[in-house]
């Protein structure tokens, strides 16, 4: 385990601070510890927070009044009734608008020099990657496993550190994942729980105040990591429990069978418990089965516009969503052939699509990192946006 030394703050020091800025942040400049610099650090500091329910509602406005100068905010959700007793920042007057932008109405209100970026969507293995880039670390607050695997995944990939929480009933945890420095979610939970065995936030519940007190946990390791001060919970979970007033922390490693995270996959199917095997196959032994006299045949399941901008020569063309379409309605997949190879973007959605057309007989692989990693070893054999070749029949 590391000793408090041992972690480097996370983001440098962006530039001096105006008298505003230090009025505002005057009682956390007298903290032992605690000077310019590391305000100027979160004032240059990037946090996106998954989910603006609960915990994410508690946790961005200590965020924001702390200086943190820019915060992205991931969800997809709407402002219900439900949600009030417990999502404290938003308000009765913004029900049915979208949580992202309610929240970011309570931050701007709170600090307007703050830069709010709202995602509206929903956080998968097709954007993941893109959006974690444009970000210094990750506070998950999301209420699903699909996403907290796949955020632990995709920071990892992303090289960011992971601060996650969860809660249910009277009980709350936090750590933080920070791959180059510890274990993470995996290690901790190396398998999802069977569907239906954890009830969510609807069936079971939860105590409104159990949403701040885990949230502003979250605040806090974020501000640790980033100013550089105190011993983050790299390697230990926080467990929390409301009814008792009690706190326990518990200390994990890294799992050394734990499999190698190399790609994003498909959560959803992962998390059910039925995802069929998958298997993958390497951009040089596809061009080198290219090369040769029985080569493969190949299946782009992007959608129309990727597949127009560029894509294998000769390929068949089928996306994704129409593809899940004709299996959940059993169609008949003429165009498939019995033996094929599936490639994307950058992976998950040709994973995806291999599951399903094993679940139909058809023998199936994907191409490993998607069109740029054939492109990196074999552009020739990438077609010309103009091409015609491998439209659908």
């Amino acid at each position: 385990m590391k000793s408090e030394r041992d972690f480097p703050a996370l983001v440098a020091p962006g530039p001096p601070l105006s008298e505003e800025r230090v009025a505002r942040a005057a009682r956390q400049l007298s903290l032992p510890g605690f000077d310019q610099a590391a305000q100027r650090r979160l004032a240059a500091a990037r946090v996106l927070v998954i989910g603006a329910g609960g915990l994410g509602s508690a946790s961005v406005p200590y965020l924001v009044g702390a200086g943190v100068g820019t915060i992205g905010i991931v969800d997809d959700d709407l402002v219900e009734l439900s949600n009030l007793h417990r999502q404290v920042t938003h308000t009765t007057a913004n029900i049915g608008l979208a949580k992202t932008a309610s929240l970011a109405q309570a931050a701007t209100a709170l600090d307007p020099n703050v830069k709010i970026i709202e995602h509206n969507l929903r956080l998968d293995s097709s954007n993941a990657l893109e959006i974690f880039a444009n970000y210094d670390l990750v506070i998950d607050g999301s209420d699903n496993f699909p996403t907290r695997y796949l955020s632990n995944d995709a920071a990892q990939l992303s090289g960011i550190p992971l601060i996650w929480g969860s809660i249910l009933q009277h009980h709350g945890q936090v750590s933080v994942a920070w791959h180059e420095h510890g274990p993470g979610y995996r290690d901790l939970f190396p398998v999802p729980p069977a569907p239906g065995t954890v009830p969510d936030c609807a069936a079971g519940g939860v105590l409104p105040g159990l949403c701040g007190t885990v949230g502003s946990l979250l605040a806090t390791e974020a501000l640790k990591l980033i100013a550089g001060i105190g011993t983050p919970l790299v390697g230990k979970v926080l467990i929390y429990d409301a009814l008792a007033a009690s706190t326990r922390t518990l200390e994990y490693s890294r799992d050394p069978q734990a499999p190698e995270i190399s790609e994003l996959i498909d959560y959803v199917l992962f998390c059910s418990g039925t995802l069929p095997e998958a298997e993958g196959i390497d951009a040089e032994s596809l061009a080198e089965l290219l090369a040769g006299t029985d080569a493969p045949v190949l299946l782009d399941v992007r959608n129309d516009d990727e597949h127009a901008q560029q894509h294998i020569t000769g390929s068949l063309h089928l996306p994704l969503p129409e593809l899940e379409a004709a299996i959940e309605s059993g169609t008949e997949l003429e165009q498939i052939p019995a033996q094929v190879t599936v490639y994307c973007a950058r992976g998950p959605r040709s994973q995806r699509a291999a599951s399903l057309l094993a679940s139909r007989g058809i023998k199936t692989n994907y191409l490993e990192g998607g069109l740029p990693a054939l492109a990196a070893v074999e552009p020739q054999l990438l077609a010309k946006p103009a091409t015609t070749e491998g439209n659908r029949s």
